[in-house]
């Protein structure tokens, strides 16, 4: 009976100040990345490249008075310093690049159930990592959460009758960036100023040569839209500060599932704002998906495990 009181008090913790932080700050993330499909429509007028530039260089800037007034650059200073880190945040920062590209490829295409779809698979990706690489283990419950999602994209995928590319590339670039960041010693805002100092030289280049051959649209758009397209800086750099604070603190399950929430979003506002197709499989797909939330939600409140 002492026994199975013990084995009891050991799978049933309370949730740490540390832990219950990390939910807050990804809770925090991903709706501020719900809302983004309705900021960056008002940007496709620019391409995808010319923005996810824009978006670079513009949360660098960003982050300037962050780092000062957290007195971050010693921080800073210690990841250009370390080969390691510096190549971590320069892998970093090129898979955050090629997400970017592809949501925004699938904002300027009218395709934003495809990111959606690709939002809900990363977190497929995030647990494969977290259970074969840092060795993170699930419960039952958690696995047949797991399982409720992975049917849900699964049904997707058939529907659509060929390779989700859109889909598939943002699911492992997001997956990748979440595992690199919760490995790497470097702070949210350290890390982050480094990764788009690393991409700023390719995204200043791109720049100038738009502006030379007069396609690029930031200084002949006016004030207003001029202000618009900086301010993709703070839209871009606020959540993943919250995102790389949550991943240093909860473990990738949690982290991955906690990713449900943009791309629930990025469905209802795809379907009821901007007209997309939305069927029998669609329904189904996001059906699963919340099962599989509730599921997870209920097995977190049963242990306190996060």
């Amino acid at each position: 009976m002492a026994s199975s009181s013990t084995s009891a008090a050991l799978t049933r913790r309370q949730i740490t100040p540390h832990e219950l932080a990390g939910l807050g700050f990804g809770i925090a993330a991903f709706s501020v990345w719900s809302l983004t499909p309705l900021y960056f429509k008002e940007l496709t007028a620019l391409g995808p490249v010319e923005v996810v530039a824009h978006r670079i260089l513009w949360c660098g800037i960003f982050l300037v008075p962050v780092l000062a007034i957290g007195r971050q650059w010693p921080a800073v200073a210690r990841a250009f310093a370390s080969p390691r880190v510096l190549a971590t945040l320069a892998a970093s920062a090129a898979v955050n690049a090629l997400n970017w590209s592809v949501f925004m490829w699938s904002v300027i295409s009218d395709q934003i159930i495809a990111s959606a779809l690709g939002y809900y698979l990363s977190p497929l990706f995030s647990v494969a990592f977290g259970m074969v690489l840092l060795r993170e283990r699930l419960s039952p419950l958690q696995g047949l959460a797991l399982g409720c999602a992975a049917a849900g994209v699964l049904i997707r995928f058939i529907s659509l009758g060929e390779l989700p590319w859109i889909g598939l590339t943002i699911g492992a670039a997001f997956g990748v960036y979440g595992l690199l960041r919760k490995t790497v010693a470097a702070g949210s805002a350290a890390g982050l100023f480094t990764e788009c100092a690393l991409m700023a030289p390719l995204c200043l280049a791109w720049l100038t040569w738009l502006g030379h051959t007069g396609t690029g649209a930031f200084g002949i758009a006016g004030f207003g839209a001029n202000a618009y397209i900086a301010l993709s800086g703070v839209i871009t750099g606020v959540p993943l500060l919250l995102y790389a604070a949550a991943a240093r603190r909860v473990q990738l399950t949690t982290l991955g599932l906690m990713q449900y929430i943009a791309p629930s979003a990025y469905l209802v506002m795809a379907t009821f704002l901007f007209g997309e197709p939305f069927g029998l499989s669609e329904a189904l797909t996001f059906g699963l998906i919340w099962v599989a939330l509730i599921l997870y939600t209920v097995e977190i409140w049963r242990t306190r495990i996060v």
